[in-house]
């Protein structure tokens, strides 16, 4: 299976999700993950787990930490930052976490690949589907 690459430097003030996003499409990628992105946020929004509450924050946060599954419609990302005293929270990425300096971002598209989600049942979340 080949692997492509796709590097990108994201600037001040950008959504991280919605640039994400943008690149998905942009790139026309239908089966990726994101790997890596080392950068800072000024403003976070994050469902925490069990999918019943978000944190929303405003301050610095470093990003030490995230993965996710990129398709055509959708990302499922994880993140995890820490803030000024070392204390680190994560959970979903939602649109509303804004890039503080930079986002270093980089994207494995897999072209032999699509990635899609459908409602699965047994779990009540739409889930990956791998066509």
């Amino acid at each position: 299976m080949s692997i492509s690459v796709l590097a990108n430097r994201l600037t001040q003030g950008a959504d991280l999700k919605i640039a994400v996003q943008e690149l998905v499409n942009m790139h026309r990628i239908s089966a990726g993950s994101l790997v890596s992105c080392v950068g800072s946020l000024a403003k976070i929004n994050l469902r925490l787990a069990g999918a019943e509450s978000t944190l929303v924050a405003e301050g610095y946060f470093e990003i030490v930490s995230i993965m996710g599954t990129l398709t055509p419609d959708h990302q499922h990302i994880h993140i995890a930052v820490a803030d000024s005293k070392g204390h680190v929270f994560g959970g979903h990425l939602l649109e509303g976490n804004i890039i503080d300096s930079t986002a270093e971002v980089i994207i494995h598209s897999y072209p032999q690949l699509n990635f899609s989600r459908a409602f699965d049942p047994s779990t009540g979340y739409t889930e990956l589907v791998i066509k």
